[in-house]
């Protein structure tokens, strides 16, 4: 299973009532499920009023400015307000900041179920058994089921009956915990989305071979119902043994690095969201104290995460795309491919390496000044051997007292002068806070921002010396070409973010630089200005107020915003569409889990980094020696078999050995072919208006840079179910129906030419038509 952008899977009309997901019915589920948190906040804002009141209580208690001496009774008096006030202060701030997905899950339960097998132990946050609380909370469920809402706090309605279970409590495991082959009496697990107090999606998970008549199963829950119920028994233990190796792999240990291999459509990445789920339930203490980083190639890959993993342990885990995995870097803008696998290759790391250790640009190349009645001068080799000298044993940014240092004993061996050490104590006392000195360390050895040494490797000349031997001519342009639409555009590549990590890590983290004391009468006169009569000047009206708003428009301030620190390690690592990313990036991601346990997604087949060796070899160096466990989903129910036959057809030309999985759900609809001509956006409006008439979900045109600007008008038509993207973006996605325009232009633009294009051929659900 793969991310829908679609708030569900389509199903034909006359599919059974849960297996269906036509927007009428998805949009009745939201309600049910919005009528519920609409419940929940009208008893969360009376617990806010609540909290007030014991504030209020606890402020009553004893007068303000009463002095209490050791022993006084009064003292226990103040002692309880003091506590009153802090723990409704607490509370009510607890209760403002949650409002952001409150309740996000729901668990159906079926008690007879449990009854029949293992007996349901689970405590509720009330305290009662399950079997009591089927009696006395019969408004949520049949005779036989329970329905559980989980979320980030628990909160009770006036009768102390639980409205919300809070997700740590043991009542709320199930929700982690259940899987296809342990359901633990769980018929459907749902997430549900939220913006605010307004739910706005949900998505279902089912829990058993087939569903009650009368359950209602969205999104790729649906699917499985769907799988279930179209054939007969063989169908049934297809889908009972694709769920018992997810699970398997699911529950597989912490430990090592766990990799899930399969093709299109196989579940690889729900199955791993799931783990990190488990993971993050199963060993609270480890992995909420160490978190967990979860990498993913696009924005819109997170934008899902944070639907299928809401709330999981407030900051326990983190969510990056490839192009935010740096602090204070943001980006989705994609190099041409020769570029790309130019910054993706390790030996552009020559490259940095001789920039980050080479003269600041612009920076003074000879020192002159009086030093204790002495006339200095060092020239520029000097000057270079210093630096290359202090750079060989410390960070640049961490080396500025070094560098100071060593370019005091050099400016005291030009002297000539030997054998006098109280001459030379007091001339280097003299070099520490001479202001000539001071002034020239500025110059010579600032403190640098590592994308400040990528916006230098914009001259071309200054590429080509640093990378000789490394890179011909013609690459460096590319390169230098490349630093400079960064610097036209404000905006980063997605492939800069880990160049500027690598940087940084050879830079070391920007030092601030100390603060000047100033004098009494300084504060004075500049802190309190109104009692001398003097009006603080205010803004015109439209100006500009902020630096901010400055930077904002000014493309080097942009790429130069906020601050790289030292990047923080995890205890797991999960990183989907692994197959993407380059010899750098797991560079990049390696210095986060220097000590992590990992769960690896991926498929070779749909590689769009092409020197696979050279990944698999920056991949083994970022796992260390821990042990590895391996599991490959082969049974793809995403596409219908005739979208997916048309699409290993295409990959099995170039890339024989392609991990195929068996696609086993049919339409009857095979895949249309049809001419491009030379009005391409006529030729793509016909078809679109055939799948929207044909589906009732999204559809997606998938085209190549050269179309873009031509079909992006199409984005959001039709209620804003068409959507435009590129290959690349569809990375993890899926459609109910796509348009491929040009599949040659695809191969050809794309860094991984066939394997990209394999991608976007299995994007589509139901339909699909290629124009070429």
């Amino acid at each position: 299973m793969s991310v829908s952008p679609s708030s569900a899977q389509t199903r034909p009309a006359s599919a059974p009532a849960h297996e269906a997901a036509v927007p009428d019915v998805v949009a009745h589920q939201i309600a049910i499920e919005q009528a519920h948190v609409d419940l929940v906040f009208a008893e969360l804002e009376k617990a806010g009023l609540r909290a007030d009141v014991v504030k209020a209580e606890g402020l009553a208690r004893t007068q303000f400015g009463r002095s209490v001496e050791t022993g006084d009774a009064e003292g226990t008096g103040l002692f309880e307000r003091d506590a009153l006030m802090f723990h409704a202060a607490r509370r009510r701030s607890m209760l403002d900041t949650q409002y952001e997905g409150l309740v996000f899950g729901r668990l159906d339960i079926d008690h007879g179920t449990l009854r029949g097998g293992a007996p349901d132990t689970q405590p509720t946050a009330a305290g009662t058994s399950n079997g009591e609380r089927a009696q006395r909370h019969t408004a949520s469920r049949t005779e036989d089921r329970e329905v559980r809402y989980i979320g980030r706090l628990g909160v009770r309605d006036d009768d102390y009956e639980p409205l919300v279970i809070d997700w740590r409590a043991p009542a709320a495991s199930p929700f982690y915990r259940a899987t296809p082959v342990q359901p633990m009496g769980v018929l459907r697990r749902r997430v549900l989305r939220s913006k605010g107090a307004r739910v706005i999606g949900v998505e279902d998970d089912l829990m058993v071979p087939e569903a009650p008549d009368d359950l209602v199963v969205v999104g790729d829950g649906a699917l499985m119902a769907a799988l279930t119920r179209s054939r007969g028994e063989r169908m049934r233990d297809i889908v009972a043994t694709i769920q018992a190796h997810q699970d398997e792999a699911i529950r597989a240990s912490a430990r090592g690095v766990t990799e899930i291999t399969g093709g299109p459509g196989t579940g690889k990445t729900v199955v791993a969201l799931h783990r990190a789920a488990y993971l993050l339930y199963s060993e609270r203490r480890r992995f909420e104290s160490g978190g967990i980083l979860v990498v993913g190639p696009s924005g819109a890959y997170t934008a899902y995460i944070e639907r299928v993993l809401p709330s999981l342990g407030e900051e326990s885990v983190t969510l990056r795309a490839l192009g935010d995995a740096v602090d204070a870097v943001h980006t989705e803008r994609l190099d041409p491919p020769e570029v790309a696998r130019a910054k993706g290759s390790t030996r552009i790391r020559t490259l940095l390496g001789n920039a980050a250790r080479g003269r600041v640009p612009d920076a003074p190349t000879e020192f002159r000044a009086f030093v204790a009645g002495r006339a200095v001068r060092l020239e520029a080799r000097i000057l270079d051997r210093i630096r290359s000298q202090v750079l060989r044993q410390h960070q640049r940014n961490l080396a500025t007292a070094a560098a100071q240092a060593a370019l005091g004993e050099a400016a005291w061996a030009s002297l000539g002068i030997t054998g006098d050490r109280e001459a030379k104590a007091e001339f280097l006392d003299k070099w520490e806070d001479h202001l000539d000195v001071e002034a020239f360390m500025a110059a010579w050895w600032p403190q640098v921002d590592p994308r400040e040494v990528l916006l230098w490797l914009a001259d071309a000349e200054l590429v080509r010396r640093h990378s000789r031997g490394t890179f011909d001519d013609r690459v460096a342009g590319l390169l230098a070409a490349s630093f400079a639409t960064a610097l036209e555009t404000g905006t980063w590549s997605v492939s800069d973010v880990a160049l500027i990590d690598d940087l940084a890590a050879r830079l070391g983290p920007v030092q601030d630089a100390p603060t000047e004391e100033r004098g009494f009468y300084e504060i004075e006169e500049l802190d309190d200005l109104s009692q001398y009569g003097v009006t603080e000047v205010q803004p015109i009206s439209g100006a500009r107020e902020t630096r901010a708003e400055v930077i904002a428009e000014d493309p080097r301030g942009r790429l130069l915003a906020g601050r790289i620190g030292k990047p923080d390690e995890y205890a797991h690592v999960l990183v989907d569409e692994a197959q993407d990313l380059s010899p750098m990036q797991w560079r990049m991601i390696g210095r986060r889990a220097r000590h992590a346990s990992w769960t690896v997604v991926g498929d070779a087949a749909q590689a769009s980094w092409t020197d696979l060796e050279e990944a698999a070899a920056a991949r083994e160096e970022a796992f260390g020696t821990q042990q590895r466990q391996r599991f490959h989903m082969d049974t793809n129910y995403r596409n219908a078999r005739e979208i997916f036959d048309y699409a290993a057809d295409v990959v099995r030309r170039q890339v024989p050995d392609a991990d195929i999985p068996n696609a086993v759900r049919e339409t009857g609809h095979d895949v249309v072919e049809a001419p491009l001509g030379s009005d391409v956006v006529a030729a793509v409006r016909g078809s679109l208006h055939e799948l929207l008439e044909q589906v009732a979900g999204s559809v997606a045109v998938i085209t190549p840079q050269r179309y873009a600007a031509e079909l992006a008008p199409l984005a959001g038509s039709d209620g804003g179910r068409v959507q435009v993207v590129d290959p690349m973006s569809t990375k993890g996605l899926e459609y109910d129906a796509v348009v491929v325009v040009d599949p040659a232009e695809i191969t050809r633009e794309s860094p991984g030419g066939v394997r990209v294009l394999y991608v976007a051929l299995t994007r589509a659900a139901h339909r699909m038509t290629v124009l070429a």
